[in-house]
């Protein structure tokens, strides 16, 4: 594959995302800082536009202090909520990269958003992220009504390595006999380590993400731990009771045959899936909702399915 098989659309966004690192970090070598300043650079243009929120607000919740962001796309004194995680490996992108795409499920969702800072790997690794998203889990559960979000209309959902969080994180729930969320949404998620024939298919640098770029995430968030632990690759997790699931694939993505699997094994557990498949989508795409036709379908699928799932 060569990228003729990308939504003419969705390959503008791609180019010009590798143009962008390019003119930032140009060729060679570049250390992890560097990337991580380059991301937030290039994907700036990204962020911008989209739904006005009623009100933004930042807080630090739990013993660690983690930084969440909290979109309200109205005033209302008490709204349903998704926990929202975002993608980069588990090793860049922030709250300021994915802002627009919270505001989208905002805006199209009638649903507060609120976005997780949760610290980044290799500095913290497996399980970090996943005790911080459990604070935030209960800080809602025991205090989200009195911050205007109803503790009973909550989702969790992510991109990518966002994706990989957001499912663990309601295993590990379960496991604890802790507060389950409505609906969980996936979005291009990373779910296991194990290379499939996607990997090859999409290995070209037009796809924007390749098989060596995503080992070298795991190995940043895993350091050299391959056990098969199911909260760090939930594709071998028993997915037994957990809530009803969206599954967003981009066709033309490594991972996109992890994610059908992913699919079918909910379904396999009796899990309530709903999975849409987007031709000619590669990994991100969501994020070029500003020139792509297919991205906003694909937020206004998911954020239909949000909108039914968080209804009282």
């Amino acid at each position: 594959m060569n990228g003729n098989d990308i939504d003419p659309q969705v390959r503008e966004f791609v180019r010009r995302v590798g143009a962008g690192y390019m003119e930032v970090l140009g060729a060679g070598d570049f250390d992890l800082a560097q990337r991580r300043a380059a991301a937030e650079v290039v994907r700036a243009p990204w962020r911008e536009g989209g739904p006005t929120m009623a009100a933004t607000e930042e807080r630090h919740i739990g013993a660690s202090g983690v930084r969440v962001r909290i979109h309200r796309p109205v005033q209302d004194t008490m709204l349903p909520a998704l926990v929202y995680l975002h993608g980069g490996g588990w090793t860049t992108f922030s709250l300021d990269t994915h802002d627009r795409l919270m505001r989208e499920y905002a805006g199209r969702a009638g649903c507060a958003v609120v976005g997780i800072d949760y610290s980044l790997s290799p500095e913290a690794r497996f399980p970090l992220a996943l005790d911080e998203i459990a604070e935030v889990l209960g800080w809602l559960a025991s205090e989200g009504n009195e911050a205007g979000l109803d503790r009973d209309r909550l989702a969790i959902g992510g991109d990518s390595a966002g994706a990989n969080l957001s499912i663990s994180s309601m295993i590990r729930a379960r496991d604890r006999g802790e507060p389950m969320v409505r609906g969980i949404l996936l979005n291009y998620g990373a779910f296991d380590e194990e290379q499939r024939d996607s990997h090859a298919r999409f290995s070209h640098e037009a796809y924007m993400l390749d098989p060596a770029e995503m080992d070298a995430f795991w190995r940043n968030y895993r350091g050299e731990d391959r056990s098969p632990d199911p909260l760090a690759r939930p594709l071998l997790a028993d997915l037994t009771g957990l809530p009803p699931t969206f599954l967003c694939i981009a066709e033309c993505d490594i991972l996109s045959d992890e994610n059908r699997e992913m699919a079918r094994r909910l379904a396999a557990a009796g899990v309530d899936v709903t999975s849409e498949i987007y031709p000619g989508a590669t990994h991100s795409f969501l994020e070029a909702v500003s020139i792509s036709e297919l991205a906003d379908r694909a937020l206004g699928d998911a954020s239909a399915w949000l909108k039914a799932v968080l209804a009282p």
